[in-house]
């Protein structure tokens, strides 16, 4: 069975990258963009089966990368991390096709290496 490969979209370098060892340890391949230019530029280069993306960064915020990923025909799976605790950011996450909202103070990092594990 093919490794899953996962796109860590987050401007936090030591979350980005404490992910990224993390689901490396469980035999995942893991790629990182701290905007989300660098993420459409990944995306228009490699397949990817889940996205981690964050909602706040610099140059394209979640919200763009969303509508973008949205007229493509893309399997990826995408879980929002964010810190935005509004219920009307989570409901419009997940109307723009987010499979899961995990707020990122609340969420210890195994619960989302679960969630890739199950995507």
């Amino acid at each position: 069975m093919a490794t899953k490969r996962v796109l860590i979209v987050e401007d936090e370098r030591a979350l980005s990258r404490a992910l990224q060892l993390k689901l490396q340890h469980e035999g995942f391949t893991a790629k990182i963009a701290s905007n989300g230019q660098q993420c459409m530029d990944l995306i228009n280069q490699e397949d990817f089966d889940v996205i981690l993306l964050d909602m706040m960064m610099p140059v394209m915020d979640g919200f763009a990368v969303l509508k973008e990923l949205e007229g493509r025909p893309s399997h990826a799976t995408v879980f929002v991390l964010s810190n935005l605790s509004q219920r009307e950011d989570e409901g419009r996450v997940l109307a723009a096709g987010a499979k899961k909202y995990f707020i990122k103070a609340d969420t210890p990092l195994s619960v989302i290496v679960e969630e890739v594990k199950k995507a």
